[in-house]
């Protein structure tokens, strides 16, 4: 036995207790440490079920947009840069005519020496050109929050970009024009866009162009909630079935949509059907300013219906309906006290047509007033219509009873004042008679309903007068001919002659008409007529003024 060791029992239970508390504490170890592993596997797990929190736009779009994207799952190579969009370098100005030498001598160029690049573009990386991009416009560079317009151009627009536009667009509070040219569409991503749209508080101008879509939805984006004030749908494909679900949402007899100025349906596919589809959205529609129908389909029945939108037509059967109801509902001031309507209102309203109107509620003095009145009609239509022909008489007539309505409507307003939030006001004049400032006249009258216009009974049917509201209108690069021609002079010249016997501010007729490049003769007379007629409309025409030696100068610079 070595020298120095003890093998004394007290040793050997020692020693066995100590490598017992050795292996305890290693057994203890090794649980914690499968303890700890556990938790973490848990956690991680949980981090992977657990929904993140929703990003909350900041109204800066460009670290919005990068967050949502990064957040959407996309690489940040994939992620669309926003660039502020390129401008046209401005004119340069003129030389200034004082200046000692505003022709220096050239200097000679060396041949060696590279020239300098030209500064009117940037030059990029290979392919960097064609990767997506979102260009926007901006009131002030240095503010990220003043982005005014959006454009996106040539790459495609997915559920989840859109899903991506649906959270930031809104929180943009300055952002008035987004324009989509040539994005790859469907009807889901226009529907989708549509539903933003009104969730932006400024947005009036909207462009999608170059976006064919088979089901052709358009008329989802001027639904009665659409705050939209000029769109633009060109290069679309847009046939006759897009036209007449766009007519619908124009107006119908008990809607109009109430905010579109501008329309812009040039360069699609719509022909006389959608033509005649369009006309009759524009019946009742007397918000829109600007239509334009350039490069279509349309032949000389497409231009006969515009002919008859813009001079006047015949009411149908459900128009007359909803006539009668908004007269019933305006009535007079006795119908909310329970009074009974004086008994002549029947007698004398137009809403039923002279072949089936009831002699039964006419009394003797009526039936008198009526024979009287029908002889001095007669023997002033004989006096007014010699040398006319008939359907000028019915022209004079609808003009005459325009003329009245108008009068009778600026005499009313004259007079009526108006109680605004508590306060009376008078509505034109003061109490000296002199005209009130602007800043201090009240709101100005609501249109009048088209219904609700003088009506005049022909054969049997109510006419109305057209469509007065529609200022500038384009039917150039299409196929009308002289016939068409003929029913769209018939139209200008009636509402000239309306213009001229019952002047209204609110309805000027059209001032700016294009109908080149169609098939036309050259010695059109119908053509040259118009021309000379929408010369003087053109609210930029100057009339040239005669000089004393009797030729004419021009009043123009």
């Amino acid at each position: 036995m070595p020298e120095g060791v003890d093998d004394s029992p007290a040793n050997a239970r020692f020693a066995s207790i100590a490598k017992k508390v050795k292996m305890g504490k290693r057994t203890e170890k090794a649980l914690k440490e499968k303890a700890a592993a556990s938790t973490s596997q848990e956690a991680s797990e949980d981090d992977v079920n657990k929904v993140p929190e929703p990003y909350t736009c900041t109204g800066h779009f460009d670290p919005d947009f990068t967050e949502l994207c990064r957040r959407a799952g996309l690489a940040p190579s994939e992620i669309p840069t926003v660039v502020i969009r390129a401008k046209r370098p401005g004119t340069p100005p003129p030389p200034d005519p004082k200046a000692k030498d505003p022709n220096p001598p050239e200097e000679a160029v060396d041949v060696a020496e590279e020239e300098p690049k030209p500064k009117t573009y940037v030059t990029k990386e290979r392919f960097a050109y064609f990767k997506p991009c979102i260009q926007v416009e901006m009131e002030n560079e240095d503010k990220p929050a003043t982005v005014t317009e959006v454009y996106i151009r040539g790459w495609k627009i997915d559920d989840m970009m859109v899903g991506i536009f649906k959270t930031c667009f809104p929180t943009i509070e300055k952002l008035h024009t987004i324009n989509f040219w040539n994005t790859g569409l469907t009807d889901k991503t226009l529907r989708d866009l549509a539903a933003i749209f009104p969730q932006c508080p400024n947005l009036k101008n909207i462009v999608i162009e170059g976006n064919p879509i088979p089901e052709e939805p358009w008329a989802c984006i001027m639904g009665e909630d659409s705050l939209i004030i000029n769109l633009s749908l060109r290069h679309n494909d847009i046939t006759d079935r897009g036209a007449s679900g766009i007519s619908s949402a124009l107006s119908t007899v008990t809607t109009c949509n109430k905010n579109l100025i501008s329309l812009n349906l040039s360069h699609n596919k719509i022909t006389d059907v959608g033509a005649e589809a369009i006309a009759k959205g524009l019946r009742m529609n007397r918000i829109l300013l600007c239509l334009s129908l350039a490069s279509n389909r349309i032949t000389d029945k497409g231009a006969m219906k515009f002919g008859e939108l813009l001079s006047r037509f015949p009411l149908t059967h459900e128009e007359v309906v909803e006539r009668r109801k908004l007269l019933r509902d305006k009535g007079s001031p006795d119908r909310g006290s329970g009074k009974s309507p004086p008994p002549s209102r029947r007698a004398e309203s137009k809403d039923r047509p002279g072949s089936v109107r009831s002699g039964s509620h006419l009394d003797k003095g009526d039936k008198k007033r009526d024979k009287s009145s029908k002889k001095k009609d007669n023997k002033k239509d004989k006096d007014d219509g010699k040398g006319g022909t008939k359907k000028a008489d019915t022209w004079k007539k609808g003009a005459k009873a325009v003329m009245a309505d108008a009068s009778r409507h600026s005499s009313r307003a004259e007079t009526v004042t108006k109680t605004t939030k508590g306060k009376k006001t008078t509505s034109s004049k003061d109490k000296k008679g002199g005209a009130m400032p602007e800043s201090e006249s009240p709101d100005m009258v609501e249109a009048i309903n088209p219904l609700l216009e003088s009506v005049e009974s022909i054969e049997g049917q109510l006419w109305i007068p057209g469509n007065r509201s529609i200022i500038s209108l384009n039917l150039s690069r299409n196929e009308i001919g002289e016939a068409g021609l003929k029913s769209i002079l018939l139209a200008v010249q009636y509402q000239i002659t309306l213009a001229n016997l019952a002047p209204n501010p609110a309805l000027k007729g059209l001032m700016r008409l294009s109908l080149g490049r169609n098939p036309i003769r050259a010695d059109s007379e119908a053509y040259q007529k118009i021309q000379d007629l929408m010369l003087t409309r053109d609210p930029f025409y100057k009339a040239q003024a005669k000089s004393p030696d009797g030729d004419t100068q021009s009043l123009a610079g």
